[in-house]
């Protein structure tokens, strides 16, 4: 699965670094902005949320994994935007194996952050 994200990972950087934004998808987001960018996850935050809903109802779950990858991808693209490296994230996720999501949401209460 890491080599998939980190595969995904460098070519985003390779279209940020090399690619025309009249060509290039990656690049021409990263050109618009963080705004726009964030519009794009917000978009696909929903559609996902409705394919979910969907599955829930008619069984098939072939549209909630097109549009999760839809999502990951631009959570990549942001960020990569903000000069976030995806593996930043595999480690948070790799720190809180072997604690409980109570205790964990507990210690973002801790350290100022309330979720």
């Amino acid at each position: 699965m890491t080599d998939v994200l980190q595969q995904l990972t460098a070519t985003i950087q390779d279209r940020i670094d090399n690619a025309d934004p009249n060509s290039s998808y990656v690049a021409s987001l990263h050109a618009k902005g963080l705004n726009k960018i964030l519009e794009k996850v917000a978009e696909e935050c929903t559609e996902t949320l409705i394919a979910a809903k969907d599955a829930a109802i008619s069984g098939d779950k072939k549209d909630l994994i097109y549009e999760t990858a839809d999502l990951w991808f631009h959570s990549l693209v942001m960020l990569s935007h903000m000069d976030v490296d995806s593996q930043s994230v595999l480690d948070e996720l790799a720190r809180r194996f072997d604690l409980s999501g109570i205790a964990e949401k507990a210690s973002r209460t801790q350290h100022g952050k309330q979720n």
